[in-house]
């Protein structure tokens, strides 16, 4: 298991746990395999534990009655999905399925709390991800309800930079019909979006790839929350 291990290490949850408590961690995991649009685990299914990506990617998401599918985030490797039922001993709030063929390492509920009683600097690892959590789903309300699509996307894609390294040339992980469902929008209403910040030079397309030519008018169509032309 070196991949799981490596990974483990670098992992959102534990990373900078010391080397023993890493070693206790992989001890009561256990690998599942997902193919690509496999469902992990469904909306109310009951929350009898939670997962790591080790490899590939997954996109957390809700179905309105209408059967409308909204991405609430996509979960990439060293991430975890499905925290929050830990310890509330709830149901999942939400639906999960493979983007990609993808492995996974699965914690039991009762044998995670079990090894983390006692071990203080693992809690609050813990709770910094929740926090974050919490911030991520107020950042995507804010966004959803008061900006327009424009707004939208230069917001997200400068996430994306911020979360590369803050590159300028930033890889897009998700396809664009995947990015159009986060955006709370359509394929069309995205393309004519990014073809319009293409068109003032604000964006570049290079294959799977967007550049980003102009962030500090990205940064105020960001913050404006739609186009102030």
């Amino acid at each position: 298991m070196k991949k799981a291990h490596d990974v483990l290490l670098k992992s959102q949850l534990f990373g900078g746990l010391p080397e023993e408590h890493i070693e206790e961690i992989e001890k009561i995991s256990v690998d599942k395999y997902f193919n690509k649009g496999e469902i992990i685990f469904y909306d109310g299914d009951k929350g009898v534990g939670f997962y790591l990506v080790v490899e590939g990617s997954v996109n957390v998401y809700k179905l309105s009655p209408e059967g409308k599918e909204q991405i609430l985030h996509i979960v990439k490797e060293g991430e975890t999905i499905g925290a929050v039922p830990i310890f509330s001993g709830k149901s999942f709030p939400a639906n999960a399925r493979a983007i990609s063929k993808s492995h996974l390492l699965f914690f039991h509920r009762e044998r995670f709390i079990h090894l983390i009683t006692n071990k203080p600097s693992l809690t609050m690892n813990i709770l910094s991800l929740l926090s974050m959590r919490l911030r991520e789903f107020t950042i995507q309300i804010e966004n959803l309800s008061l900006k327009e699509i424009p707004g939208r996307l230069a917001a997200y894609l400068l996430y994306l930079s911020q979360e590369q390294g803050g590159k300028d040339l930033i890889k897009l992980n998700i396809s664009k019909v995947q990015l159009a469902n986060l955006l709370g929008t359509g394929p069309e209403s995205l393309s004519r979006a990014l073809g319009n910040m293409k068109s003032r030079k604000l964006v570049e397309e290079e294959g799977a790839n967007i550049k980003l030519i102009n962030r500090g008018m990205l940064e105020k169509l960001s913050e404006n929350g739609k186009d102030s032309r």
